[in-house]
């Protein structure tokens, strides 16, 4: 596996573009979302989807693989606008494997998968419903590692920080 770091301005404004995107949003004007507040490694980020009532708010991290910069993964840990669940979305890059979806360790513990469920112009969106215990589990943890395939044979493991997941997604509005 290779290490991986904090995408810059630049790639985190395209990261939301993705989370835009990923929540059918329209438009470049509420693509970036308002930063709430940081934790960690963690941005909380808010925005009004068009036609809604009220902002909806994720906890997002991006990151991308030092050995292939074009490998970039955006985290996304939100309520549902109904408060009735928990999901956890990462975007890939197009060109990933899809059949295999995103597999999720947490401190180096298999902790299950996430299923792709549709690609857009920009990447593709796995996503996972959180129990309490998987969301236990990342209030815990030091480390997250994604694992994407790019090829059958080359799977790679993109670790995520979990320094202020706890404080962040304990503050989402």
């Amino acid at each position: 596996m290779s290490a991986s770091r904090p995408l810059g301005l630049r790639g985190v404004v395209a990261s939301l573009v993705l989370f835009a995107s990923a929540h059918g949003l329209g438009g470049a004007a509420h693509a970036e979302g308002a930063i709430r507040a940081k934790h960690g490694d963690w941005e909380t980020r808010c925005e009004t989807p068009p036609g809604a009532s009220s902002e909806q708010c994720a906890v997002v991290q991006s990151v991308v693989d030092q050995d292939r910069p074009n490998l970039t993964l955006v985290v996304i840990v939100l309520n549902t606008a109904d408060r009735k669940a928990r999901l956890m979305r990462v975007i890939a890059p197009l060109g990933v494997l899809l059949p295999p979806g995103v597999s999720l360790r947490i401190d180096d513990q298999d902790s299950g998968r996430l299923n792709f469920l549709n690609c857009l112009p920009n990447g593709c969106v796995a996503q996972l419903a959180l129990d309490e215990t998987m969301l236990g589990k990342l209030k815990a943890g030091k480390t997250v590692t994604l694992g994407v395939f790019q090829t059958p044979e080359q799977g790679v493991g993109v670790p995520a920080s979990l320094a202020g997941f706890k404080e962040a997604y304990e503050q989402l509005p």
